[in-house]
């Protein structure tokens, strides 16, 4: 039977619920030194001094790093760059007296135990210069309009350029929408924070375990940073705790462990606490306006959607906000911009959908406000504007099922009940809404490295460096090894989170199955000639390279399809090959002369139902439903984990999520868990996921595309819509609070 589209429970659920899974902080080794990082108190300045005198008078502090008695660092900017980093000059950890944003790590204290060098970072003594700083986006909006600026035609990827007319369009427009959309900081908040293991071993090779989503990348950094040969340094990282993107970058977690352990030449754990969790990458906050004009039949004629967001004063981290419009509805005449401010703050990051579920907020919250203004169903309007092509890039799409996600989305989640009118649906005391919107995401795929081997007991083992953050990766990569040698799971062996194993790219983009799988199926697909080659060498078989097409692989051996009593057993090709392991490893590169012609993205419709509290203006997700088209669906159990989970994630943007700032202080103000609002299982009713069918033989050799990220954007503005419709208040800021509704 093809393991391909059957619903396997992870692989490693087991060990992970009965504690056995092992992450980066919990490898031990006798001697482990434990290392805790102090944080800058000001944003922005001069570190004058800091005394370590008494803190290294404590019994079991071994020793303590700043940037005054740190070893020797790689001086350009490169060796601190990463498979992710933005363009600009990368965060060097306690490179020099300089304060660039609020909690950098200034210091890092060694001892014997994990309490001993909390204590002691919290008795160190920093004196400060403090200079002026500036952490507030919303008031440095009128110098982000100024074209002046600069920094707006430096930014890459670029939006596309004007069409038309826009500004003429939209005056002669017989409808028209113009509003303003804002969300704050968030923050990752995965339920593992950082750790970085470093067992420092026999002649200075360095075994470092690390939360990342790329072992590579991790390597990478340290052996850049610190000057070390990669044949001395892995990294392993078997399993990770969720990261979101916050492991995308490698993080001063890993810096500070990787130094201590070469000075001092003893191993050394570095664990970051949920606070210094804020201290590093975020979603940034970002101001958008859209404008649409639209004709009496709902025609979309003139659109134009403007974002400014920040970045940091060492780098140009931009995201694609406002790109999505245009692809998403084919407006003739568009203006679509993107600016950033750069403040005292850290380098955003990547988090789940970078600029995805921020410019779709945007555009699908406006057409819900033009569908009311025409009085046009939600839905329809949106299949008025559907766009067959995609109108931005002036391309075709690779696929493109949008249309039948709207179709079995509308009649499962029951749309056809909603009433028009806003205020017009109750139970009891709550006001009910229906609401909807569009979903869209890159469908990417990456250079990547698998090895296959038929090991000496005649099981197929396959590895790839690649990370697992708790998607199914393991999983699904082993159906996928196993439908090439038509194998059961049970004889599949899927290595990976190790940098010693075949190149992979960081996990991250939703271009994990469609970039690895694929280079499994390769390595696969190579290790299957190798395979034959050997057995036509072989006495008293009649198979050979000439016959492949009519030759299968199943169970233990190889068959001749039209003559099945012709086989020969993986364990005979073993024996054959005087007992050794046959191997073949391969790199999938992707065809970009054939993908650039074309728009590959998976699409989806999000359904909501809410239930607002008319005098306490509460608002609880009662339904939801999400509707994907996303190519060949591999695991169809992991894949709607996927979903509903950033159907979750979803609606802790649309009513829950937000870090606060005092930018009096340049600090966050709510760095835990009890103020930084989460949903738990109390908030999460019923929700669902769908798939429709998908054909796309043009993204990758699977035909899949990523899910990981393609569920979330959809959600916060069909929650803000269905809010609109149960209360008749339109609220653009996210997240939305009672009290913007009583």
């Amino acid at each position: 039977m093809p393991q391909i589209g059957q619903p396997i429970s992870r692989l490693e659920g087991h060990l992970k619920v009965t504690g056995a899974a092992k992450y980066a902080g919990e490898f031990n080794l006798e001697g482990l030194l434990y290392g805790y990082v102090v944080n800058s108190t000001i944003v922005r300045g001069k570190i004058l001094s800091i005394d370590t005198g008494s803190a290294m008078k404590i019994p079991g502090v071994v020793e303590i790093f700043t940037h005054e008695n740190r070893p020797s660092l790689a001086w350009f900017d490169i060796q601190y760059s990463d498979m992710d980093a933005p363009p600009g000059s990368p965060f060097r950890p306690l490179y020099d007296d300089e304060v660039k944003y609020y909690a950098q790590p200034i210091a890092l204290v060694v001892a014997e135990t994990f309490e001993t060098a909390r204590y002691a970072a919290s008795i160190l003594k920093v004196e400060y210069e403090a200079e002026e700083f500036d952490s507030d986006l919303k008031k440095n909006i009128e110098y982000a309009r100024d074209p002046k600026m600069g920094l707006a035609t430096m930014l890459k990827p670029l939006p596309p350029k004007p069409k038309g007319d826009f500004e003429k369009a939209f005056e002669e427009s017989d409808v028209q929408v113009s509003s303003a959309y804002w969300h704050g900081t968030e923050h990752h908040n995965p339920m593992e924070m950082h750790a970085t293991t470093t067992f420092y071993e026999r002649g200075g090779k360095l075994t470092i375990f690390d939360k990342t989503q790329g072992t590579v990348n991790s390597q990478l950094y340290a052996c850049n940073v610190f000057g070390l040969s990669f044949s001395d340094v892995r990294v392993i990282a078997p399993y990770v705790g969720g990261a979101f993107g916050s492991g995308l970058r490698p993080q001063y977690q890993l810096f500070m462990s990787v130094m201590a352990a070469i000075e001092l030449k003893r191993s050394v754990r570095v664990t970051l606490d949920r606070e210094q969790m804020f201290s590093f990458g975020h979603r940034p906050p970002t101001l958008q306006r859209v404008r649409l004009g639209a004709d009496k039949n709902g025609k979309v004629t003139a659109m134009n959607h403007a974002a400014i967001a920040e970045t940091s004063q060492f780098e140009d981290y931009t995201e694609v906000v406002v790109n999505w419009s245009n692809m998403l509805y084919p407006a003739e005449n568009t203006l679509l911009e993107y600016q950033l401010v750069p403040l005292d703050v850290y380098s955003p990051l990547d988090m789940r959908a970078p600029g995805g579920s921020t410019g779709v907020h945007a555009i699908e919250s406006a057409m819900d406000e033009l569908s009311y203004k025409l009085g046009i169903d939600p839905l329809e309007l949106r299949l008025i504007n559907y766009a067959e092509r995609d109108m931005a890039e002036d391309k075709p799409f690779s696929s493109k099922e949008l249309r039948e996600c709207y179709r079995q989305g509308a009649e499962k989640f029951g749309w056809s009940a909603r009433k028009p009118e806003p205020r017009s649906m109750k139970r009891g005391n709550k006001l009910v809404g229906y609401g909807m919107a569009t979903g869209i995401w890159d469908a990417m795929t990456v250079p990547s490295r698998a090895e296959a081997e038929l090991n000496k007991d005649g099981k197929l083992k396959v590895n790839c460096a690649v990370s697992d953050i708790g998607t199914g990766t393991f999983t699904v990569m082993t159906q996928i090894a196993a439908d090439e040698f038509g194998l059961s799971i049970e004889d599949v062996t899927f290595d990976y989170g190790d940098s010693d194993m075949a190149f992979a790219p960081i996990e991250g983009g939703s271009f994990t199955v469609s970039s690895v799988g694929s280079a499994v199926v390769k390595a696969c697909q190579s290790l299957r000639k190798k395979l034959i080659q050997k057995a036509a060498t072989m006495e008293n078989y009649s198979l050979s390279e000439d016959n492949e097409g009519t030759i299968r692989f199943e169970k233990d051996r190889i068959v001749l399809s039209d003559s099945p009593a012709i086989s020969v057993s993986f364990a005979d090709l073993i024996a054959e090959n005087s007992g050794r392991a046959i191997k073949a490893s391969t790199t999938s590169i992707p065809n970009v002369f054939k993908l650039k012609k074309y728009t590959r993205a998976a699409h989806a419709a999000a359904f909501v139902e809410v239930e607002v509290d008319e005098e306490l203006g509460m608002v609880n997700v009662t339904r939801a439903l999400t509707a994907v088209a996303a190519g060949k669906i591999i695991n169809p159990k992991t894949a709607k984990s996927q979903i509903v989970g950033s159907m979750i994630w979803g609606i802790s943007k649309a009513l829950r999520e937000e870090t606060i700032s005092d930018h009096r202080f340049g600090k966050y103000m709510n760095e835990n868990l009890a103020e930084y609002h989460l949903p738990v299982h109390a908030d999460i009713y019923d929700l669902d996921a769908i798939f429709v069918e998908e054909h796309d033989d043009i993204v990758n050799p699977l035909g899949a595309k990523g899910l990981g990220e393609i569920g979330i954007v959809g959600m916060a503005p069909a929650i803000a819509n269905a809010v609109y419709h149960a209360t008749g208040k339109r609220v653009n800021h996210l997240p939305i609070h009672f009290d913007d509704l009583v």
